[in-house]
């Protein structure tokens, strides 16, 4: 069972937070199909940002469903400390701190996997953040900053020396970006040598894979970030699996139908006309790639410049495919 402070979760599949994608609606149909919870995109802890129009659709929400668990990124201990209160104070329950996310803009600025070279920093935020709020506070890493550099046994040392509630570590490094094949030695290594609940991230992308990692590293939980995007039923898939040993039959074409039409509408509703309209395109263009003539839909699809018409498509090539 995966346990975070108060919460006890009867599965042990999470939803990772991913920049432009795990926004509420996705995040809402993720926890819809099994996802155990769900993190937000990341936040950035600056005071000014906060009422930002990026921002703004990233912060707890109350119609969220519980336990609503906020990321947090940044480098200043204080500033994080006070993001992390006000954010608990919107109605966050978990607190996620972001020392994992390796691209380039955010690494420029010694944040999210850059942090992680600078374990006295790493240090004061993780005592910062936890002294500022009274609810779980757990964090996000790589293995390193790159293959001569793994220091997450380390930073996991750290967290659960300054009360951190669990751990997930993504089995790439820094320099690694997502390249290459993601490695589970660290993650089996640091949950051997700590106490705090461990989740392992990277590279699980079916229901035979989560149960290898599972049993490998001997994580709490596993992360899903990518195979989810465009495939939510991957969480009811691994939930299955994990607990019957057989394969759930696939998401059938009346289930595609229904969630498509709620992730667009949800997404018009939450973003306006002519935003929703444009973050609608990559989410269809992922559901797409499981469909038949999925590409055929994409290519009608991406020129569409209004509510009304994306959804007119989507109901049309339905009709067609459920003949």
């Amino acid at each position: 069972m995966l346990i975070i402070g108060p919460y006890h979760f009867k599965h042990r599949v999470v939803l990772a937070p991913m920049a432009g994608v795990t926004d509420a609606v996705f995040r809402q149909i993720c926890r819809q199909y099994g996802a155990s919870y769900t993190l937000s995109e990341m936040v950035a802890s600056k005071k000014n940002l906060r009422n930002s129009k990026k921002s703004a659709t990233r912060h707890a929400n109350l119609s969220d469903p519980e336990p609503r668990a906020i990321q947090l990124i940044g480098t200043n201990p204080a500033e994080l400390a006070d993001a992390a209160k006000w954010q608990v104070s919107q109605g966050a329950q978990i607190i996620d701190l972001n020392l994992g996310c390796p691209a380039k803009k955010v690494c420029h600025v010694s944040a999210g996997s850059a942090l992680m070279s600078d374990p006295v920093r790493v240090a004061d935020i993780f005592e910062a953040v936890t002294s500022a709020v009274s609810v779980p506070v757990t964090v996000k890493m790589r293995t390193g900053t790159d293959l001569n550099n793994k220091n997450a046994l380390q930073i996991a040392l750290l967290a659960q020396e300054k009360g951190l509630k669990a751990i997930t570590i993504h089995g790439r490094t820094r320099t690694d970006k997502f390249q290459g094949q993601a490695e589970y030695d660290t993650i089996k290594t640091v949950k051997q040598a700590i106490e705090l609940p461990v989740i392992a991230n990277g590279d699980i992308c079916n229901p035979k894979q989560a149960q290898f990692v599972l049993k490998y590293t001997a994580a709490d939980g596993i992360m899903i970030g990518r195979a989810a995007q465009g495939y939510p039923w991957i969480f009811r898939e691994i939930n299955h699996y994990l607990k019957t040993g057989r394969k759930h039959i696939p998401a059938t074409l009346n289930e595609f139908y229904s969630t498509m039409l709620q992730h667009l509408s949800s997404l018009h509703q939450l973003y306006g006309k002519h935003l929703g309209v444009r973050i609608a395109r990559k989410h269809i263009g992922w559901y797409a790639q499981y469909l038949p003539q999925g590409e055929q839909l994409r290519k009608q699809f991406n020129p569409l410049e209004c509510p009304i018409a994306q959804q007119t498509a989507i109901k049309l090539y339905f009709a067609q495919q459920l003949k």
